[in-house]
């Protein structure tokens, strides 16, 4: 029978080999957060996983272990980019800004890794400029096709960007949105990304930054398809191992903070670091991030989080009030489960997004509904669940006041609005 010494040794950081022995926030265990459920299958058991993060002492990449295998989340998948007005926003303002910086014309080649339902090629498309999505979820992946907007159907490795480099395919501008995360293969990743870049070429990256999820208290962005959790620290030596260099950066404040990263070869980047990549690594390092304590505290704040939402929403349904949500994200999925909040608490939640209507949250089993709902039962309180779109959701639901309802928001603290 193994011993906790040889499990510890069996676990390494998937980007530096590094054994894998201090814990960043144990969240219990969790299903797979985008596994909705079917009235048909509320009688099924269903799968849970051990949802805990670790962090690198050589490295200080936070990950998680691959419990589930990418095929298993993404094959058949939740969520469609489009249904977010602020995204849909947020990826036209990207789109404008790529045009003049990167010079892209009709002889320019766009790729997006994840391109999910075409959300931003659709922009390139009707500029005149060449796209390619690479997206393994064929459900999603339709409605981009459908749209006209060529994409491929699959994972991306560096396999299939030696095919498409052979083939000609070489991109100007490589974008990579939230996908960092996502690929549990982070060096065979990054080999993809030099492979598939033209010599001039930039690649634009988006991915939550690790120093806003420890300081707002956003571990319900911690969950089974969100392998890695990167600080620029940490993403500034994956790049130089990858003969990539990162050479300039944007803070972004889509999902709770995020940086938005431009990296080009090396070879045309070496030294020519601008001055917000040196501001924010110098910032994560006064605030301790290349320190193990700063990750081996953030259990704690964790708890008392936990602990404070609980008591609130106990104290609300003590006094006889009625909580419904809006949002059934992946995230919302994680803070649920972790918190043991089913329809004891929450009566049901809603979301725009029609592939989840109809269906029940993993593992709490709360019932999804199209956001009309509200009007009809008028709740006391309304939990936004996807709290980085709350300015969203408050205006879409400013109708609640109407009959003296309020909003929650469970993150970075408990607090009625």
């Amino acid at each position: 029978m193994p011993t906790k010494e040889t499990e510890q040794v069996k676990r390494r950081c998937r980007f530096c080999a590094a054994p894998l022995e201090h814990v960043f926030a144990d969240l219990g265990t969790s299903p797979l957060a985008n596994s909705y459920l079917r009235p048909g299958q509320l009688h099924q058991p269903e799968s849970f996983y051990p949802l805990v993060a670790y962090v690198c002492a050589s490295c200080y990449l936070v990950q998680l272990e691959e419990l589930s295998s990418p095929i298993d989340i993404f094959s058949d998948y939740a969520y469609f980019s489009s249904f977010s007005d602020s995204w849909l926003q947020h990826a036209q303002e990207f789109f404008e800004q790529a045009i003049n910086c990167f010079g892209l014309n009709k002889k320019s080649l766009v790729i997006e890794i994840g391109s999910n339902d075409g959300y931003l090629l659709k922009y390139f498309k009707e500029a005149g400029i060449k796209v390619l999505g690479v997206e393994p979820a064929a459900n999603v992946a339709k409605a981009a096709i459908d749209q006209g907007i060529e994409t491929l159907v699959g994972f991306f490795d560096h396999c299939l960007a030696g095919k498409l480099a052979a083939q000609g395919k070489k991109a100007d501008l490589i974008i990579a949105n939230n996908v960092l995360a996502h690929i549990p293969q982070t060096n065979d990743l990054l080999r993809g990304l030099h492979k598939l870049l033209k010599p001039e070429g930039t690649i634009s990256i988006e991915t939550p930054h690790l120093l806003s999820l420890i300081e707002e208290n956003q571990f319900d962005t911690i969950y089974h398809e969100h392998y890695s959790y990167f600080s620029l620290t940490t993403l500034e030596r994956i790049f130089k191992d990858h003969q990539l260099a990162l050479y300039d950066l944007e803070m972004l404040p889509t999902h709770g903070g995020s940086l938005r990263l431009f990296v080009g070869h090396r070879d045309n980047y070496e030294g020519k670091t601008g001055a917000s990549v040196r501001q924010v690594l110098a910032e994560e390092e006064r605030k301790g991030l290349k320190e193990i304590s700063i990750y081996e505290s953030y259990g704690d704040r964790v708890l008392q989080v936990k602990r404070n939402v609980l008591k609130g929403l106990i104290g609300l349904k003590e006094t006889g009030k009625s909580i419904a949500a809006y949002g059934a994200p992946a995230k919302g999925n994680t803070l649920l489960n972790y918190l043991g909040i089913g329809t004891d608490f929450i009566e049901y939640t809603v979301d725009r997004n029609p592939n989840k209507q109809g269906c029940f949250l993993p593992g709490s089993r709360i019932p999804v509904y199209s956001p009309d709902r509200i009007a009809k039962t008028r709740p006391d309180y309304l939990l936004i669940l996807p709290w980085n779109l709350k300015e969203e959701i408050m205006e879409q639901m400013a109708m609640i006041s109407s009959w003296g309802g309020r909003f929650i928001l469970p993150i970075p603290d408990f607090k009625i609005i």
